[in-house]
């Protein structure tokens, strides 16, 4: 379905939706979707950092699990 539509097409879906909306509400929308996706992103760096400071935690005690409780 989405095959038949050209560039004048989208121009004119682009035309109709800023008719309807109106440029100040989608200029808002469009400010809400770019906070979402830094906040998606910041969310997956933080939880790769999380991850790697697990795995650092876990290389850094080389003792065996024996050892650990005769102290």
């Amino acid at each position: 379905m989405l095959n038949n539509i050209g560039p004048m097409g989208l121009v004119l879906i682009a035309v109709v939706v800023l008719v309807l909306f109106g440029r100040g509400k989608i200029s808002g929308l469009m400010g809400e979707v770019g906070k979402g996706i830094t906040s998606f992103k910041k969310g997956v760096k933080d939880g790769a950092e999380e991850i790697e400071e697990k795995l650092a935690d876990d290389a850094k005690d080389v003792t065996p699990a024996e050892e650990k409780d005769k102290v």
